[in-house]
């Protein structure tokens, strides 16, 4: 998710699972390599495990950046090809290359020739042509055995190439037509095609992605698919990913109470911060942490005014 899940982000959500694999916002090939890559692969031991997602469809220049990004300590790259934005679909990435699997195909084998770690795939279930003047809602109502035979075809192109894990949010995207959130929104879920990939590839792994937002959604859908992706609602309700943790990998491992999480936050902010970094960037992303609970809104106003508050001091919030 760009512009959330930043290492700020990934230090907070670490907290509530010690297991889960958390991945990065999509940075782009061409931002590491023309850019300030120490500052954007920038990964602390406390993080991991995290996979980096990158955007892209230079198999030279992906290669270059996954190389990068092992380089860092990411256990797992990842190529975004779910993206819908009108931004992304002008550079040629995203959800747009699920319209050309052998040249994915050829990004992933770049890829996996220049690292050792796993090179998995983030994809939707087909893309629909909008654009201007372009009815695209009459057509989100059917999936028809045309659309699942491009999906098989992209996926058997890409696995041949050395893809063996597959997150498949269970959406069409629509390019242009649509707002990102639309798209988040609009198009219906068919977990039903994510399941009938997995059983036709059964050597392969489907992550499902998309409009999971409870753990018994995810327990069902396990019993069928390798693993769930959830974005948004963990994003906002941070809870559910230790409420998986405990019913997925039945360790012993018990969620730290509200206040012991703060306090480890509150370490971290002042770590970060006495080395330059605006206390803002860290609290942004724990407003979360009394979601659903009695004084969650007098927490959230304490946390904004207090991030903004000049000389605030990094355990203000304790």
């Amino acid at each position: 998710m760009m512009d959330w899940t930043d290492r700020h982000c990934r230090y907070f959500l670490r907290g509530f699972s010690p297991r889960t694999l958390l991945y990065t916002e999509m940075i782009t090939a061409e931002a590491l390599l023309r850019g300030n890559s120490a500052r954007l692969l920038r990964l602390s031991d406390e993080e991991q495990p995290v996979a980096l997602q990158l955007g892209g469809s230079e198999p030279a220049r992906l290669a270059a950046a996954a190389r990068l990004g092992e380089q860092a300590g990411y256990v797992e790259i990842n190529l975004n090809c779910g993206c819908p934005s009108d931004r992304v679909h002008a550079g040629a990435f995203g959800a747009c290359l699920m319209a050309e699997p052998a040249l994915v195909a050829a990004c992933v084998a770049a890829m996996r020739a220049a690292v050792s770690v796993p090179v998995t795939v983030k994809m939707r279930i087909g893309i629909i042509e909008g654009g201007a003047g372009v009815a695209v809602r009459p057509r989100l109502g059917t999936y028809g055995e045309a659309d699942y035979a491009r999906l098989v075809a992209f996926t058997s192109a890409v696995s041949a190439a050395g893809c063996a894990v597959f997150i498949v949010h269970a959406r069409r995207a629509v390019l242009g037509g649509l707002s990102p959130k639309e798209n988040r929104q609009v198009p219906p879920l068919h977990p039903e095609v994510v399941q009938r990939l997995a059983t036709e590839f059964p050597a392969l792994r489907f992550v499902l992605n998309g409009g999971l937002r409870t753990v018994a959604q995810a327990e069902a859908a396990l019993a069928w698919c390798a693993g769930v992706m959830l974005g948004r609602e963990a994003y906002h309700r941070p809870y559910v990913i230790a409420e998986l943790h405990q019913r997925i990998f039945a360790d012993e491992w018990q969620r730290p109470a509200e206040r012991a999480l703060l306090g480890r936050m509150a370490a971290y902010a002042a770590r970060e911060c006495a080395a330059g970094e605006p206390l803002s960037a860290i609290t942004r992303h724990m407003f979360g942490l009394y979601a659903g609970q009695s004084g969650a809104r007098a927490y959230r106003a304490r946390l904004a005014a207090g991030a903004r508050a000049g000389g605030a001091r990094p355990d203000f919030f304790l």
